[in-house]
């Protein structure tokens, strides 16, 4: 399996999503939005919401792959958004 850093390097998306998360990051709040995107509890261990935030990504690019009616790009944004910003915390610990 690849380590987190190189998961993140490799993952190839749309440019629009990809420019949409990156301008929600200013906005992004740890503590308000990182429990809501993960629907419920936040783990204790960097690593362990890096790799839920990863899985729930890949779902959601399986949805937009495949043009699945429950599809959200608002929903995969937000996840790309903490995708992005928890890699970006868990580089600064």
């Amino acid at each position: 399996m690849l380590d987190l850093m190189s998961q993140l390097t490799n993952l190839k998306r749309p440019k629009l999503l990809v420019n949409a998360a990156r301008f929600g990051q200013k906005d992004y709040r740890r503590k308000i939005h990182l429990k809501r995107v993960l629907g419920g509890a936040v783990p204790n261990k960097a690593s362990a919401i890096l790799m839920q935030l990863f899985d729930l990504e890949n779902h959601q690019n399986t949805l937009r792959k495949t043009r699945d009616a429950t599809y959200s790009a608002a929903r995969h944004t937000d996840v790309l958004i903490a995708l992005i910003a928890e890699h970006q915390h868990k580089q600064s610990l």
